[in-house]
């Protein structure tokens, strides 16, 4: 079943244009990132539906992805957690998985937490 999108795609389409375009990404009005992360953190939900990985983007979004065994309470046995200027650059392609991964700038625990195959989200930007 597909994650049910919540922002509609060209307003989506819209922000992430906007945060890719902007001089000073920084800058960017909270509403529009607010916005483009919630667009991606939906289609990366579509694009590798389950839930046994959730990814946090505090404090815009989280999201249950990628298939494989499914938690119903407490905390995932898989999290993946950045923030939004981080998440947006990997999002979109400026910035590679393993790169975030390696920086730090993404902190991952447990299994499946590999987002390289979905990543970049091509059908987001």
């Amino acid at each position: 079943m597909a994650a049910r999108r919540r922002i509609p795609e060209d307003e989506g389409r819209s922000a992430v244009r906007a945060w890719r375009q902007a001089a000073d990404r920084s800058a960017v009005d909270r509403a529009t990132v607010a916005t483009a992360v919630r667009h991606t953190v939906t289609a990366l939900a579509e694009s590798a539906p389950g839930r046994s990985v959730e990814v946090r983007v505090p404090p815009f979004a989280a999201v249950q992805c990628v298939e494989g065994p499914v938690h119903t309470r407490g905390t995932p046995p898989a999290v993946i957690e950045t923030d939004p200027q981080t998440w947006l650059a990997v999002a979109t392609g400026e910035t590679t998985w393993d790169d975030a991964v390696e920086s730090g700038d993404v902190r991952v625990s447990g299994q499946r937490t590999d987002l390289s195959a979905w990543l970049p989200l091509t059908a987001a930007s």
